[in-house]
């Protein structure tokens, strides 16, 4: 009867959590839909306008966001561009060519820089990368260019953190196998390890790409915060997250201002929910 009644309680808090979580879930999804909505519904203003438009002053019933979309996804494709292939070739010699003791000191080191604020590496842009982008290409410095580069810097160490787990994670005897059969390391890694991995890998890079869509402190210090359609990397711009967290301060709730920013902030969530989907599907195909 004790473990019975055990059980039932322990089934009882399990449900109650579950059912929390649900419900701050689907709480989160109803505001923020709600709010996101208010400015097409109660507004009037174009969906069509709002996301092919290019000029946004919602003071003046202009909401275009079609500069803040492109800047966030070119920074955010840019610098996982730029992150995957770094942190793949360290993930592969930390799990696979380093001894164990260069291994058991590199592998802390990188899960410290994932633990490290997002404003660090905002002042490191500021007082590192910005000078280099400005004496190498001119300006002022502050650019897209440079936002991709602290972002690179941000989900580096995240990546790479979880591409290590993933190469650790592939059976030994899949690498005994090979050896056995006269491949050579350089082979197995290369025909067997990544291939066994690379549902894993992949989803290590829809995780840094997510921090990077999401950033907004590191990128708003270094990338101009301009509002318009980029024409190059070496463009100032501004981001989803930058013009929402800038702005959201500064206007009266229930005004167009007010709510154009929580359009933006539904944005965000939908994206978020997409990279999510593509995390599972991922995950999905790799069970298969």
């Amino acid at each position: 009867m004790r473990q019975k009644r055990e059980e039932l309680w322990g089934k009882t808090l399990t449900g109650l959590a579950i059912g929390l979580v649900c419900f701050l879930v689907l709480a989160i999804l109803i505001f923020v839909g709600a709010k996101g909505l208010t400015m097409f519904i109660q507004d009037k203003m174009s969906l069509r306008e709002f996301f092919f438009a290019g000029h946004w002053d919602p003071a003046h019933q202009e909401v275009g966001a079609l500069g803040m979309l492109v800047t966030s996804f070119l920074v955010t494709l840019t610098a996982a561009v730029i992150a995957s292939p770094l942190a793949l070739v360290l993930a592969i010699y930390v799990s696979e060519l380093a001894s164990g003791k260069i291994a058991k000191f590199i592998q802390p080191l990188i899960e410290i820089l994932v633990g490290v604020p997002s404003v660090v590496y905002g002042l490191l842009g500021l007082e590192i990368i910005v000078p280099l982008v400005r004496t190498t290409f001119g300006g002022t410095g502050f650019s897209i260019l440079t936002g991709v580069l602290v972002l690179t810097l941000m989900i580096l160490p995240t990546v790479t953190s979880l591409m290590i787990d993933a190469l650790k994670a592939v059976p030994k005897h899949y690498r005994q196998a090979s050896l056995a059969l006269g491949a050579t390391q350089v082979q197995t890694i290369n025909k067997i390890v990544l291939k066994a991995a690379k549902p894993a890998l992949l989803t290590a890079v829809i995780f840094g790409m997510t921090r990077a869509f999401g950033e907004a402190l590191a990128v708003q210090m270094v990338i101009g915060n301009v509002l318009q359609v980029p024409n190059s990397l070496l463009s100032q711009g501004s981001t989803l997250t930058s013009t929402l967290t800038m702005g959201i301060g500064n206007t009266i709730f229930g005004t167009l201002p007010n709510n154009a920013l929580w359009s933006l902030a539904l944005v965000l969530l939908l994206m978020s929910l997409i990279f999510n989907l593509l995390i599972r599907l991922v995950s999905k195909g790799a069970k298969k």
